[in-house]
């Protein structure tokens, strides 16, 4: 019997699924990837994460940040919902259209045990191709994993993060003790 060959998906097939809010679905380089809407926690540190880089990259007039859902489609067999990104500023005004946002400086995942396999290797992979700085946010663990497009082992930051996107004439410095504990509560 002939070995079946998987399913290729691609971005369009994607965004026509019927919508699912239990769901969340993307494809990555053909593989579709399902999982659960996210829970409280996560979205908690979703929006602290948020709230923390908005005000920074604003601040300094380098770019603005957006959160899932948010459709990026990197390539036809590529569409990804990253649960933050950071885009430059247009005009020095917020993107208005997906064509605006060129180039993203950051793309965030918060790490849950459904979505581990997708975050880590998947994604990871595919960002690194296609040349995005990308932070892996390790709730259990109090850190984050930074990923470079060139990098074979992420750097560990567990107390503070320097970091210097494109644009900026700084570096931002990120203490985040600050952010964990608001979101967990003390260690």
């Amino acid at each position: 019997m002939p070995a079946l060959m998987p399913r290729i998906w691609t971005a369009a097939e994607v965004q026509a699924l019927p919508d699912d809010p239990s769901n969340r679905y993307e494809c990555v380089d053909g593989e579709l990837l399902v999982s659960p809407s996210p829970r409280t926690l996560h979205q908690s540190a979703v929006t602290v994460l948020t709230v923390t880089l908005d005000s920074i990259v604003r601040a300094a007039g380098v770019g603005v940040v957006f959160v899932a859902p948010s459709d990026w489609v990197l390539d036809p067999r590529t569409l990804v919902q990253p649960d933050l990104y950071v885009v430059s500023l247009v005009e020095g005004r917020r993107p208005r259209t997906d064509e605006e946002r060129g180039h993203p400086l950051l793309f965030i995942e918060i790490l849950s045990p459904s979505t581990a396999r997708f975050d880590r290797v998947v994604k990871r992979g595919r960002y690194q191709r296609a040349n995005i700085e990308y932070w892996i946010v390790d709730l259990d663990s109090r850190l984050i994993e930074r990923w470079l497009p060139g990098d074979e082992r992420p750097s560990i930051h567990a107390e503070r993060l320097e970091w210097q996107p494109a644009g900026a004439t700084s570096t931002f410095v990120i203490e985040l003790e600050p952010f964990f504990t608001e979101v967990l509560g003390p260690a």
